[in-house]
């Protein structure tokens, strides 16, 4: 869920800028999935980027304390989102935490790097959702060393059915700055793309498994 449809056209502009998120509906990319996409999104490239990644910074932030207080631990999904989880922490002045995808094979075998106590609350932070699984995994691993999770606030998510059926299904409160509808009216509004490069972003987010 969006809360400020303002921030979510700003988050938009910002990331097209810099080229976060490429939209080439003439030059689909392939994702791991297998799926052709005519959008590629990579946030860590906010991180090079000053301006941008204090905005993002600041704007997570603000939700953070608007949805849910002061938490006692700020996680962040490995890889894609340490680096603005940290960014978040620091500016809320919370300790913070990040999520492997598995367990180490070797050391002491963590999945959870950094401290934290039983019961504390934490708030997750993730820089793109798609079908949301990798991100639920790391909920799960939170969960299980008996973490109290408040929500997760993201950069960026398709808005995929399969990914908000995930998080309702979990129970976990899922919050983003920007989303696939905000960026591409934000991109039309702007000339960024032509009519029928709009035509074809709106027909692959109706069927992206099939789209090409």
């Amino acid at each position: 869920m969006v809360l400020d449809k303002g921030i979510a056209k700003k988050t938009a502009e910002l990331l097209l800028q810099i080229n976060a998120i490429k939209l080439e509906p003439e030059n689909p990319f392939t994702w791991a999935s297998g799926w052709k996409s005519p959008i590629y999104c990579d946030n860590r490239i906010m991180l090079s980027y000053p301006k941008v990644r204090n905005f993002v910074r600041e704007e997570i932030a603000k939700q953070v304390e608007q949805l849910y207080g002061k938490p006692d631990v700020i996680a962040g999904v490995a890889t894609g989102a340490i680096g603005v989880g940290i960014l978040v922490a620091e500016a809320l002045g919370l300790p913070f935490v990040y999520v492997r995808p598995k367990p180490k094979e070797h050391g002491r075998q963590n999945q959870i790097e950094g401290y934290f106590e039983a019961g504390q609350s934490v708030v997750v932070i993730e820089d793109l959702i798609s079908t949301g699984n990798s991100s639920l995994n790391a909920v799960k691993a939170l969960k299980e060393q008996k973490a109290d999770i408040k929500g997760m606030i993201a950069i960026f998510t398709y808005g995929f059915p399969v990914s908000e059926e995930n998080f309702e299904k979990e129970g976990v409160e899922l919050h983003t700055l920007s989303d696939y509808e905000n960026l591409i009216e934000q991109a039309s509004d702007t000339n960024y793309i032509q009519e029928n490069q709009l035509q074809a972003l709106l027909k692959w987010k109706s069927n992206p498994q099939e789209w090409k």
